[in-house]
């Protein structure tokens, strides 16, 4: 009762704690839901160049995060921590190379290298942001009640941050109205002079203009909150250091890395959430083209993606819960499945706003499960290495950070590959409609793949042997191995 009173966490710390994870996810939902339209109808990037652009940019991200886990692993512990340091540096360099993600430059050539090069800084940047972050999950405290509750703390504030980064950068940009271009076979229905495609031509590059200023007002109000936030994580969290890491000898990460990959229960929680992962990041990143084009709904999407992300936020609380209640794999089995059918009826039902809207919320609470289970579970993948292994000692990072790779990675190929789908299926760049193949291709991307990745995720979640029971288990052998 002592030691646990001692690792007992205030709420301050947690929420503290907490506010750190809105940075990563404030931009990655800007960049996820808005990169994608952005460089096909603002940027007027071809759509085989786009894919090209979110291809490498996933997949650079993903390579980034085991990288840094290294290099974290090789850290000296400093006065700040060992994680701290890296937060703190990457912030400033991060920040501007997401503004210029946003910005459309003057030049004729060069164009898609501008966006290739300042997404992939960026993510690496926030990858030496968010990893040491995620390891910091195991230096707040030892306790997995305390861990457990400041990880839902932290999951509130991080759905929440997806929130903000839909409602900023959706509210500012949806303001403007982008000009959108007529199918050819509308043009060869009119006659209009040739003084009035003059004219329209110059609404449609000042409506341009206006819209590019709209999405760098979004980067610069939202920066302002990756920065708040990060002071505030630096300033409120104390980096603990474990017991049995009072000596600064290096972790031998090549050795760490075959003991963690030859770890059954990390590599089953891996592939369950891996194919989880890519069915919301479909979702995700189509989701805004599919409102647009297919349901017809171009001035409204962004409030529907806000419907979804308020769910969320509002329903994290009732997971962690259902958790402590239930157990964390019946919380997945209950809440990733609970997707399944609001992403068919989103597509079988006729276009209809009200119905949307009411999808959107319920597939919310799904959205939810799938952002506070991976981060909840990982922790106790983490103290059952430690019973196997308890002379090898800070691998957090490794565990952390191939997590987030081999998602980011296949989320990469997914996103790379849909979007050349889109291409072969003939869309249109600022048309106002797309050909019924584009329709049909947007519906398969968000609504029958993601089901198939979810059904398949489930079952692999069987597989994984860390319930209830071995939990109590793990903290009681913890504690006495302590």
């Amino acid at each position: 009762r002592s030691q646990e009173s001692r690792e007992r966490l205030s709420v301050c710390s947690k929420l503290c704690y907490a506010v750190g994870g809105a940075p990563y996810q404030i931009t990655g939902c800007a960049l996820g839901f808005f990169l994608q339209i952005y460089l096909l109808d603002v940027a007027q990037v071809d759509a085989f160049y786009a894919s090209i652009i979110l291809f490498a940019g996933r997949v650079w991200d993903a390579i980034t995060d085991p990288m840094v886990g290294f290099f974290i692993s090789k850290t000296p512990w400093t006065r700040f921590g060992r994680l701290m340091p890296w937060i703190m540096i990457s912030t400033p360099f991060a920040i501007i190379s997401y503004i210029l993600i946003w910005f459309v430059p003057d030049i004729s050539t060069g164009q898609v290298m501008w966006y290739l090069v300042f997404y992939c800084a960026f993510q690496t940047l926030v990858t030496c942001f968010h990893v040491p972050y995620s390891a910091l999950t195991m230096f707040i405290s030892r306790e997995q009640s305390e861990r457990d509750s400041a990880t839902a703390y932290r999951m509130t504030v991080e759905v929440l941050g997806t929130v903000l980064g839909t409602a900023i950068q959706g509210q500012i940009v949806g303001k403007v109205d982008t000009p959108c271009i007529q199918s050819p076979f509308f043009f060869s229905l009119t006659n209009s002079s040739v003084a009035m495609e003059e004219l329209n031509m110059t609404h449609d590059t000042e409506s341009l203009t206006d819209t590019r200023n709209a999405y760098m007002i979004a980067a610069g109000v939202i920066v302002g909150l990756y920065v708040l936030c990060a002071l505030i994580l630096v300033l409120g969290v104390k980096e603990r250091r474990e017991s049995s890491e009072q000596s600064d000898e290096p972790v031998s990460f090549l050795q760490g890395l075959k003991l963690v990959m030859n770890h059954g229960p990390y590599i089953k929680l891996i592939a369950g959430f891996l194919f989880t992962s890519l069915a919301f990041m479909l979702l995700e990143g189509n989701f805004a083209l599919f409102c647009t084009y297919t349901l017809g709904f171009r001035n409204e999407f962004q409030n529907i993606l806000l419907a979804i992300m308020l769910s969320a936020t509002l329903t994290i609380p009732l997971w962690q819960w259902f958790l402590t209640r239930f157990g964390k794999k019946r919380a997945v089995y209950v809440g990733i499945s609970s997707a399944i059918p609001f992403l068919i009826t989103v597509v079988l039902v006729d276009s209809n706003l009200f119905v949307t809207y009411v999808v959107a919320v319920a597939a919310g609470i799904s959205v939810a499960a799938a952002f506070l289970l991976p981060w909840s579970m990982l922790p106790d993948v983490v103290d059952d290495f430690k019973l196997q292994h308890p002379s090898s000692h800070g691998h957090e990072a490794i565990f952390f950070s191939f997590y987030v790779f081999f998602t980011k990675f296949t989320a990469g190929v997914s996103l790379g590959i849909s979007t050349l789908s889109l291409d072969f299926a003939g869309y249109q760049t600022r048309g106002c409609s797309q050909p019924d193949q584009v329709n049909f291709t947007l519906k398969m991307l968000v609504s029958a793949v993601p089901v198939g990745l979810i059904l398949l995720s489930l079952l692999l979640f069987k597989l994984y042997p860390i319930d209830e029971e071995k939990r109590r288990k793990n903290k009681k052998a913890l504690q006495d191995l302590r």
